[in-house]
C-alpha cells in the first residue's frame, strides 16, 4: 500500500512523530509545524530539482526564474529550442544542460510520462527515474516527497537533513551512515514528514547561524 501525506493528515503525522520522539517534539514546540512542501508533477518541477543538485536553493531558484522569463512556460519543446548560450545565460551548467535536454527528449518521445508514475510504488518510481542521465537517488527522493507526497522517504544524500539530524540527536560529525539509517528507521512509516521537521529546523535562523 502506498503511504502518502496530505493537507488533511500532515499535522496529525507531525504530532504522532512528536509523541514518539522528544527531539522532534522540541522542533514543533520551538518552531511550530513545518511547511508542507509540495510541487506539481510537471517537467518544470523536475528541471527545478535538477537545478537544485549540489547548489543552494537560492541559486537554483534564480536559474529557474531566468528560464521562466525566457520561456514563459517551461515545456520540453520550448526547452529544447534553446541554444547552449541561451541556457548559459539562464545559469545552466554544461552538465545540467545535458541532463535537462535528456529529460526533455525522454518526455517528448513518450518514454517518460510523469502522470504514470503517480500509481507506481516508491521502488517502481525509483527504478524508472534512475535510468535517466543526471537523475540519482537524491533527485528521486525529492520527487517522491515533494511531488508524489510519499510519506516514508528519508533522503540520505541531503546534507541539510543529515546535518539537522546530527544536531538534533547530538551526534558526532563522523557518525556512520548505517547508524543514521537506523535512527531514521524509528520514524517509519513517516520519514518524509520527519525530514520536513528537520529541514524546518535547519532553515530556522538559529540553526543556520550555527551550521
Amino acid at each position: 500500500m502506498i503511504q502518502r501525506f496530505n493537507k488533511r493528515n500532515f499535522k496529525n503525522i507531525c504530532n504522532k512523530l512528536a509523541s514518539l520522539d522528544e527531539d522532534l517534539a522540541i522542533i514543533v514546540r520551538t518552531h511550530g509545524y513545518p511547511p508542507m512542501w509540495t510541487r506539481a508533477n510537471t517537467f518544470e518541477t523536475l528541471v527545478h530539482i535538477i537545478l537544485e543538485q549540489q547548489v543552494s536553493l537560492a541559486s537554483a531558484l534564480a536559474a529557474l526564474n531566468k528560464l521562466r522569463e525566457r520561456l514563459k512556460e517551461i515545456t520540453p519543446e520550448r526547452f529544447l529550442a534553446l541554444t547552449d548560450e541561451e541556457l548559459k545565460a539562464c545559469y545552466f551548467s554544461r552538465q545540467k544542460t545535458a541532463y535537462t535536454r535528456g529529460l526533455a527528449v525522454e518526455m517528448l518521445e513518450g518514454r517518460l510520462a510523469l502522470s504514470s508514475l503517480e500509481t507506481l510504488s516508491d521502488e517502481e518510481v525509483r527504478a524508472k527515474l534512475i535510468t535517466l542521465k543526471g537523475v540519482g537517488n537524491w533527485t528521486i527522493d525529492v520527487y517522491l516527497m515533494f511531488v508524489l507526497q510519499r510519506a516514508d522517504i528519508f533522503p540520505m544524500g541531503d546534507l541539510a537533513a543529515i546535518n539537522a539530524l546530527k544536531r538534533v540527536k547530538r551526534l558526532p560529525k563522523g557518525v556512520p551512515k548505517d547508524d543514521l539509517q537506523e535512527l531514521t528507521a524509528n520514524w517509519q512509516p513517516y520519514r518524509s514528514v520527519a525530514t520536513m521537521l528537520l529541514w524546518h529546523l535547519y532553515l530556522s535562523s538559529p540553526m543556520r547561524q550555527r551550521a
